[in-house]
């Protein structure tokens, strides 16, 4: 007889778990991306917003972290039409503002491959109100965990015990209700001329008390208020317009029009580089530069003013490795074709006799610019969708070249490959750190701490420590001579 090694399905979790709370940092949420199976894509500290700083990024939208404030908005300003085709949930978690603010960023890029199960998860959720995505968000057996996965251990405890706090506090408003409504019933039963029905316990509590506890309630509320609180919206250019996202809105709030592309821009361009609302959507930071920095004078001062910045800006822009790496393999592959172009041109010169009509340190360079240390020779991998089309027009250019016109290409495609190369390294080691520093954040360290402290308790080593007697208690300080 035959055995179901099957493990069991796990069952659905029809009321769904905490969000912890996660760093703010943008390796974190570059691997919160791709956790939730978008590849290719990155997340940027800006420094400005002026063109020079972000334009060459091509972001395909902005993620703006501030300390949040009550924000007041009129009801008119969420009632536009065009609205209703632009993905939006609103965020019923109060620690996955970051998750929210780039899932309604991302859900709304055409360009973007978002994964198979984003794809039928935005698919699932196209007819849904925004406070039902956020339902679905919440619930969701492939976002929460994918959050999760990248906060401390701690701090998913911290998530279990405020969940605890709030029921329990929950429990105890509805009690406290239940018995203001009593007193106001027999307060209306008195007035009436009816008699009351009888406590059931005695009152010892005065009206000093009362007063006093009525106090102790608007300080809480007051403190509650006042509790610093960040906060994280996007910005997306979708349906021609620039939309601001925030999940605590009723709505996506419009930002500005975009631009209409040049007549035949669309036409004229490769085919698979670009589409239509794509390029239309490439000079969108000139629309939502006016917004971001009022957002930035209205929260927390900005570059200009004297006052502390209490506000971060995150871009969502292509994977910067595989940039690099394509840049790279890029310039191997246009290497390859100059050398082979340079070996035909018998007319000027016998087979590699042309090594000696170029600089002759670029010639020692070009034997280690195009490879990289544990990585396999050859071709390597490609990212880019229009690379073909890219090397293809390149090569044409190539063959029209003349014998000095070529010798300057090639020593120009080593010094490239050269910057190109320190550009890929300079990813991998970032690449490196961030994983190191997502281990060192996510493991647990309490295991250790308590079983290292209790040996250290074993051993008599604990209370000469924490400068105590056998006992545990205090020691005296010795009196001065």
């Amino acid at each position: 007889m035959e055995v179901d090694e099957q493990q069991p399905q796990q069952p659905h979790d029809l009321v769904g778990g905490t969000f912890a709370v996660i760093e703010s940092d943008p390796a974190v949420f570059t691997t919160l991306t791709r956790r939730l199976g978008i590849h290719g894509l990155e997340l940027v500290e800006l420094y400005d917003i002026e063109p020079w700083a972000v334009d060459h990024l091509r972001p395909h939208g902005l993620i703006f972290c501030f300390m949040w404030r009550r924000d007041t908005h009129r009801p008119t300003d969420f009632d536009d039409p065009a609205a209703d085709r632009v993905w939006f949930a609103n965020q019923l978690s109060d620690d996955a503002c970051a998750t929210h603010a780039i899932l309604n960023v991302l859900l709304n890029c055409p360009g973007i491959d978002v994964g198979n199960e984003l794809t039928q998860f935005r698919k699932d959720t196209e007819d849904m109100s925004p406070v039902m995505r956020g339902l679905a968000i919440t619930n969701s057996p492939l976002i929460r965990p994918a959050h999760n996965y990248l906060a401390r251990p701690s701090d998913l405890r911290a998530s279990l015990n405020n969940i605890t706090i709030t029921t329990s506090d929950a429990q105890k408003r509805k009690e406290k209700e239940k018995e203001n409504i009593l007193k106001q019933a027999k307060k209306s039963a008195a007035n009436a001329g009816v008699k009351p029905p009888p406590a059931k316990r005695a009152k010892t509590t005065g009206t000093k008390a009362a007063l006093k506890g009525k106090a102790k309630d608007k300080q809480a509320a007051s403190r509650e208020e006042e509790e610093e609180t960040y906060h994280f919206i996007g910005y997306v250019p979708a349906h021609g317009k620039v939309w601001e996202l925030d999940g605590l809105k009723s709505g996506p709030l419009e930002v500005g029009e975009l631009p209409l592309p040049p007549q035949g821009s669309s036409s004229s361009s490769a085919p698979g580089t670009q589409l239509p609302e794509e390029a239309q959507n490439s000079d969108w930071m000139s629309v939502v530069r006016p917004a971001l920095r009022m957002k930035m004078e209205k929260y927390g001062g900005s570059a200009t003013s004297g006052t502390n910045i209490r506000f971060s800006l995150l871009a969502i822009v292509e994977d910067l490795y595989q940039k690099a790496s394509d840049e790279l393999e890029f310039l191997k592959r246009e290497k390859e074709v100059l050398e082979r172009k340079l070996m035909q041109q018998t007319e000027q010169w016998k087979g590699d006799e042309w090594l000696s009509k170029v600089s002759q340190p670029l010639l020692q360079a070009s034997q280690f610019a195009f490879s990289l240390p544990n990585h396999p020779p050859g071709r390597g991998r490609i990212y880019s969708k229009t690379f073909a089309f890219r090397r293809m027009m390149r090569d044409r250019e190539i063959d029209g070249m003349s014998p000095p016109e070529l010798l300057k290409a090639w020593e120009t495609c080593v010094e490239d490959a050269m910057r190109a190369k320190i550009s890929v390294e300079d990813e991998l080691t970032k690449g490196v750190r961030a994983n190191t520093d997502h281990t060192k954040r996510t493991f647990d360290y309490e295991p250790f701490l308590k079983a290292y402290i209790r040996q250290l308790h074993e051993e008599g080593l604990l209370n000469p420590l924490l400068d105590r007697d056998d006992d545990g208690k205090k020691r005296k300080g010795r009196s001065k001579g």
